[in-house]
């Protein structure tokens, strides 16, 4: 597995152990998942190169960052080993099964996790795929039965049309992944593509009162179940997003087993005690501020998540960490990340974080930090993480009437463990 340390394949390489396969891997550097991975007895190796492939290897599986000339791409080329994506396997594997698929612009992470809970605490034993390490379960792989599965879906270059869901979950539709959807006209289609792929026999759960989500339900060949129906116990994560993950979450496993008791999914819910950078509380400083990791990296996110540290945390100065995602979702949605950011006190800004992009002339943290500025916002931006965290832990007063959140895709976690 070339990228073993990406989210999904992390949850594969365990997917794979679990049916009894030998699973070897290899990623650019150790992280938190890498390191779960070991744990599991999984052998991940630090680097990457040709001599990472075993020579009795059946089949290599590569994360979409990883490029064709990879070197160990390359190899298993010449030694004439199958390859396939991340998505083209979990598509293989759960083609012949029952499947709930989770999409969505924000949110599935959550609801997939709430999901899985509540099937699993009710004993439906749910093997369940999950974007994010899942406090619940200490990962992001729950093992169970081979007859119902639960996955996060991509809607990234089309991934979601690899799966063949009986339940499709969509939490919400806004544009994002700008490098590939030039337009959100082009996203919806992909969203339509994948409502229409859902069996009569299967369901849609979704916001028939969503604007962007009813244009992709129009052609539907299975029932519409609305989730917004649904009643939710108090959470103990925070937001009105979450109420809404809530709802989904419980409005699909009503849907796959109709005689599921709400005893049941209350219970599961109540007990929801979230995800690995989902408002994450990591710790205090020195002088007595909260410390935050969040993993939102859409403007709408951004927003959603100030709003309801705010509402939980009257009173707090709210300073924010941003590491923005992509030149391309940078560069697109530029205003909007602006408006959403300018909603804290204050905002420091990591450089872009690249990940697949090369560097686009004229985009930068530098801009977005003028704009924030216009807003009415303080707002620094640094060139490199280190950086970042010596401004936060020497220039800021982080005092107990502060609230830090470290903020984005990025690596910015990081800096939230070095900063308590």
């Amino acid at each position: 597995m070339v990228g073993i340390g990406g989210i999904g394949m992390s949850a594969l390489a365990q997917l794979f152990v679990h049916q009894k396969r030998i699973v070897t891997g290899s990623d650019r550097e150790e992280s938190p998942v890498t390191k779960l991975l070991g744990e599991k007895g999984i052998t991940v190796l630090i680097g990457q190169k040709k001599e990472n492939v075993p020579i009795d290897a059946e089949l290599i599986v590569y994360s979409d960052a990883v490029p064709p000339d990879n070197p160990e791409r390359q190899r298993a080329k010449d030694m004439g080993i199958p390859q396939i994506s991340y998505y083209e396997a979990l598509g293989e594997i759960s083609k012949n099964t029952r499947t709930i698929a989770v999409s969505g612009t924000h949110g599935k992470t959550t609801t997939t996790g709430m999901l899985a809970k509540i099937l699993h605490d009710a004993g439906k034993k749910p093997t369940a795929i999950i974007g994010s390490i899942v406090r619940d379960f200490g990962s992001n792989f729950l093992p169970g039965n081979d007859d119902l599965f639960v996955i996060e879906a991509c809607e990234y270059k089309d991934h979601i049309l690899k799966l063949s869901p009986e339940i499709l979950v969509i939490t919400n539709i806004e544009w994002d992944h700008t490098d590939y959807f030039p337009t959100f006209a082009d996203l919806q289609t992909t969203f339509r593509k994948a409502v229409e792929k859902v069996p009569p026999n299967g369901c849609i759960v979704a916001d028939p009162t969503n604007q962007h989500v009813a244009e992709v339900l129009s052609h539907s060949k299975a029932p519409i179940i609305d989730y917004t129906t649904q009643t939710v116990p108090r959470l103990q994560v925070i937001g009105d997003f979450n109420i809404e993950n809530a709802q989904a979450a419980k409005a699909a496993a009503r849907t796959a087993f109709p005689h599921l008791q709400e005893s049941y999914t209350d219970r599961a819910l109540l007990d929801f005690k979230g995800s690995w950078r989902r408002f994450e509380y990591k710790g205090k400083t020195r002088q007595g501020a909260l410390v935050y990791d969040d993993y939102a990296h859409h403007p709408t996110a951004i927003a959603k998540t100030i709003a309801a540290a705010r509402e939980e945390f009257p009173g707090k100065k709210i300073i924010v960490a941003f590491h923005p995602h992509l030149y391309s979702r940078t560069r697109d949605l530029m205003d909007d990340f602006a408006r959403s950011l300018a909603l804290a006190d204050e905002i420091v800004l990591a450089p872009i974080y690249a990940a697949r992009e090369n560097p686009i002339t004229g985009v930068t943290s530098d801009v977005l930090a003028n704009k924030i500025k216009n807003i009415g916002t303080a707002a620094e931006s640094f060139s490199s993480l280190p950086e970042v965290f010596k401004y936060l832990n020497e220039n800021l007063d982080l005092q107990a009437d502060s609230l830090l959140i470290t903020m984005g895709a990025g690596d910015i976690y990081k800096v939230a463990e070095q900063i308590i």
